[in-house]
């Protein structure tokens, strides 16, 4: 991750413009760090299967984090969340201004598909990512959450209709992720469905770990914006803190044993990375 963080970082795109701000604002968010947790998963199941192609996926990962953080960035604007913190700096809404942070979040999002479009690697292959990412990345996963995320705050949705919000908000992006690996390394249908699947579980226990940390720590310990969650359809507001923590265990344990059931070669590239977060609700 220190070669692609690397790459991250000597590839942030520029506007060819005169704009005073422009360019500063479009790589503040990705520059300002993350946990890089959806490339991790994808240059792991590269890694694990077909190594020699893991510079070519660099782009695509880059592509994976870049879509993320545009979703990040307008999450945080007023008509959304009106967070003032995220990654520990200001959101560019405060930091530069709410029109600025639209326009970055839309160069963010378009300039993914551009970095996947012009990947070394085989066309086909290109569609199939483009495809994947399109889809998981917008009506068929993050952006039917947000919008069921903000069309329902302040009304209370039954525990699977928050499933679901969560599901496609947080998960599909990160089961996503995993696929686009699969793609890259020529996995077959199946093992691609079984790590999409996997995706959409460890995504509803980040969730469920997020909800947490929005209840039990500042926003300066979190490095962003913290109690924000008051009138949404959060796990700690449907379950408790005792009951999303319960949950989160029984789902930690679950991905233990999912992982446990994969192959050596990618096993041993997850766990190194699960390791770390999977656990991380316990306060």
């Amino acid at each position: 991750m220190q070669r692609f963080e690397a790459y991250l970082r000597a590839n942030i795109p520029k506007a060819p413009s005169f704009h005073p701000t422009f360019d500063e604002a479009l790589g503040a968010m990705l520059l300002a760090g993350g946990k890089r947790f959806r490339p991790q998963l994808l240059l792991s199941v590269v890694e694990a299967y077909t190594p020699l192609l893991l510079e070519s996926a660099y782009p695509v990962a880059m592509a994976v984090e870049m879509l993320h953080t545009y979703s990040l960035v307008h999450d945080d604007l007023p008509v959304m969340d009106d967070a003032d913190l995220r990654r520990g700096e200001p959101t560019l809404h405060r930091r530069f201004d709410e029109v600025t942070a639209v326009l970055v979040g839309d160069a963010l999002n378009t300039h993914s598909f551009y970095l996947v479009a012009d990947a070394p690697l085989h066309g086909d292959v290109k569609i199939a990512l483009i495809k994947e990412l399109a889809y998981s990345g917008g009506i068929g996963g993050m952006v039917l959450g947000q919008a069921i995320d903000c069309y329902f705050e302040g009304e209370r949705l039954s525990a699977e209709q928050v499933d679901f919000l969560h599901e496609y908000k947080t998960g599909r992006l990160i089961a996503a992720s995993l696929k686009m690996g699969a793609i890259i390394a020529g996995l077959d249908d199946e093992m691609q469905r079984r790590l999409f699947e996997f995706g959409l579980d460890l995504g509803l226990l980040f969730q469920i770990q997020d909800d947490i940390i929005d209840a039990t720590q500042s926003s300066e310990d979190a490095g962003k914006t913290t109690g924000n969650d008051e009138d949404k359809n959060s796990y700690i507001n449907h379950f408790g803190l005792e009951g999303s923590i319960n949950r989160a265990e029984e789902l930690a344990k679950k991905i233990a044993g999912q992982l446990e059931g994969f192959d050596e070669p990618l096993r041993a590239k997850l766990e190194p990375i699960l390791k770390r977060y999977l656990y991380r609700h316990r306060v």
